[in-house]
C-alpha cells in the first residue's frame, strides 16, 4: 500500500466519537489523554482511576490543561457504557480480563493495554502471569494490535491487544529478517535497556530516585513475561517455533527503549543488502523509520513520539545480523500505539493525533 493510500484512507468518516479511558492515572492513562487532547476526531467522555476519584485530570498531570474540568470516576462498568462508545483500557495485568469482556460484550469498541488479551494460547498466559484466563472466547476475537504487520486485520476488529513495549522494539526489529528468511532462528538473542517508566507509576523502593540513579542492571532474566509475546509473535511470522534469549535492562532514564538484536545470517549478506531489504519493507510505514548505513538510533530522538527507528549492521567477522531499534515505551510502546489502532479501526488517516507530537526536551 503506498503511503499517500495510507494517509488518506477513511477521512470521509470525521464523525466525533466519545472516548473513555479505564485507568486513566497511570503513565500510558497519562499519555493517552496527552496524545488525544488534539485529535479531532476524539472527545474524552470519562475517564477512570479508583485511587485518584473525585479529582480533576489536571490535579495529577497538571501540563494538561484542556482537561481542568475533567473528574477521574470510579470503574463502573454499567454507568460508563452510556458515556462513551470507545474504551481504552489501561489498567494492570489481570483487572482488565473482565472490564474488556464487558464492554466488548456490550458492542463496544476496546483496546486494551495490558497482556490479558495478547497470548492467544490461554495456558501459555497462566504459565507466565500465574492467572487462568476466564473469558477465553472473547479472546480468540482479539486482534494483536501492530499496525505494521496486522493492519487488516485491527481495520476489522473490535477488540484489539495492544503490544507489550519491549515486544513492539523486538519485533519490528526482526520483522523483515524473518518474512525474508535471513536468518538463522534459533540464534536470536535480544537484550533490551528500558526507562523506569516501563515499570508502572505505582510506589516501588526498587524504581525510586537513590535506587535506580547512576546504576543500569539486568533483570527478569530468563523469565520476563514478554517472552512468549515476543516469542508467539516472531514465530507467526517465521512460520515455525522460535525460542528467543531475551534480557531486559534498566536504565536510569524516564521513558525510552534501545533493544540491539544478533542473529546468524542464514545467507550471505552485507550491510547495504540487509539495509535495502528493510527500507523496501517499511517505506511505506508512518512511524517506522529506518536509518541510513552507519547511523543507529538513540532513545532521546524518538522520546515523546509514536516513530520506531531502526538500524542495521552486518558483522561480517562472525556472519552476524545486528539490529538496533529504539522506541518511547510509553508511546509507539503503549498508548501512541494504541492511538493508532484506533485510527485504523475507525477509518481515520492513521496518524490523526500522532504526527505532530513534539520532542520532548
Amino acid at each position: 500500500m503506498e503511503k499517500g493510500l495510507i494517509m488518506k484512507q477513511g477521512l470521509k468518516k470525521s464523525k466525533v466519537i466519545n472516548v473513555a479511558i479505564c485507568g486513566g492515572s497511570g503513565y500510558t492513562g497519562g499519555e493517552l489523554l496527552r496524545i488525544l487532547h488534539n485529535h479531532p476526531y476524539a472527545k474524552i467522555t470519562a475517564v477512570t482511576s479508583e485511587r485518584s476519584a473525585g479529582k480533576r485530570v489536571v490535579d495529577i498531570f497538571p501540563h494538561l490543561h484542556k482537561y481542568e474540568d475533567l473528574v477521574y470516576e470510579p470503574l463502573d462498568k454499567k454507568r460508563l457504557l452510556g458515556k462513551a462508545e470507545f474504551f481504552f483500557l489501561a489498567l494492570p495485568h489481570g483487572a482488565s480480563q473482565e472490564a474488556v469482556n464487558f464492554f466488548f460484550g456490550n458492542k463496544k469498541r476496546v483496546i486494551d493495554l495490558s497482556a490479558d488479551y495478547r497470548l492467544v494460547d490461554p495456558g501459555t498466559y497462566k504459565e507466565w502471569y500465574g492467572l487462568p484466563h476466564k473469558f477465553v472466547s472473547t479472546l480468540k476475537k482479539a486482534a494483536y494490535g501492530l499496525p505494521e504487520i496486522y493492519r487488516k486485520d485491527i481495520k476489522k476488529a473490535w477488540l484489539i491487544a495492544n503490544p507489550g513495549c519491549y515486544p513492539t522494539g523486538a519485533i519490528l526489529g526482526l520483522m523483515p529478517a524473518l518474512k525474508n528468511k535471513i536468518i538463522d532462528i534459533s540464534s536470536i538473542v535480544i537484550d533490551s535497556k528500558s526507562g523506569t517508566s516501563g515499570a508502572g507509576r505505582k510506589a516501588d523502593s526498587a524504581y525510586s530516585y537513590c535506587e535506580v540513579n547512576e546504576g543500569f542492571k539486568a533483570y527478569g532474566i530468563g523469565t520476563h513475561r514478554h517472552t512468549p509475546e515476543i516469542e508467539q509473535e516472531l514465530s507467526a511470522l517465521a512460520g515455525e517455533k522460535i525460542i528467543v534469549d531475551f534480557t531486559p535492562h534498566l536504565l536510569p532514564v524516564d521513558r525510552g527503549i534501545l533493544t540491539t538484536i544478533y542473529a546468524k545470517l542464514s545467507k550471505a549478506k552485507d550491510t547495504a543488502a540487509v539495509l535495502s531489504l528493510y527500507k523496501n519493507i517499511y517505506a511505506n510505514e508512518p512511524f517506522v523509520r529506518v536509518l541510513d548505513a552507519g547511523i543507529f538510533p538513540n532513545i532521546k530522538n524518538v522520546r515523546g513520539t509514536n516513530f520506531c527507528e531502526i538500524g542495521i549492521k552486518v558483522n561480517k567477522r562472525t556472519n552476524t545480523l545486528i539490529v538496533v531499534s529504539a522506541i518511547d515505551n510509553l508511546v509507539k510502546g503503549a498508548s501512541g500505539q494504541a492511538v493508532h489502532n484506533m485510527n485504523i479501526m475507525m477509518g481515520f488517516d492513521e496518524t490523526e493525533g500522532l504526527k505532530h507530537l513534539a520532542l520532548f526536551p
